[in-house]
């Protein structure tokens, strides 16, 4: 009887950004409350982490934030949390509002000078979603 190959776990995702600027990007991702770090061999290459999100950023010398940018989304339990604490940051690009969306979560965006669109969601405080 064939041995039947046991199946593979996905056990964890780490996007790649693209930035202009490593040490730029890292100093703004430590005042969005991330730990971040340049990978030791000094090529252009960081991580970041917050609890269990991690995204690995690269130094792109041809990105072009109009056209080359990302995008993450970020669960968490409580965007309205982590949209003061980000607003208090004061960081540079542009910040949206909260809001309840049709399909039950509490979302508001940040997108940053390098264009990456961080996308921060929580359940709906009411447990409902918004009316449409």
């Amino acid at each position: 009887m064939p041995v039947q190959p046991r199946p593979v776990a996905f056990e964890r995702v780490a996007p790649v950004v693209p930035v202009r600027d490593l040490a730029s990007a890292l100093a703004r991702y430590r005042r969005l409350g991330f730990t971040a770090d340049a990978y030791e061999d000094g090529r252009g290459y960081g991580f970041v982490s917050r609890g269990a999100v991690e995204l690995h950023l690269t130094e792109w010398a041809e990105h072009d934030p109009l056209r080359t940018g990302a995008v993450v989304y970020l669960y968490v339990s409580d965007a309205d949390a982590v949209h003061t604490e980000w607003t208090a940051a004061d960081l540079p690009g542009r910040l949206t509002d909260p809001a309840d969306t049709p399909y039950g979560l509490r979302e508001f965006g940040y997108v940053d000078p390098d264009g990456t669109l961080h996308r921060v969601g929580s359940p709906s405080p009411s447990g409902t979603p918004a009316a449409a």
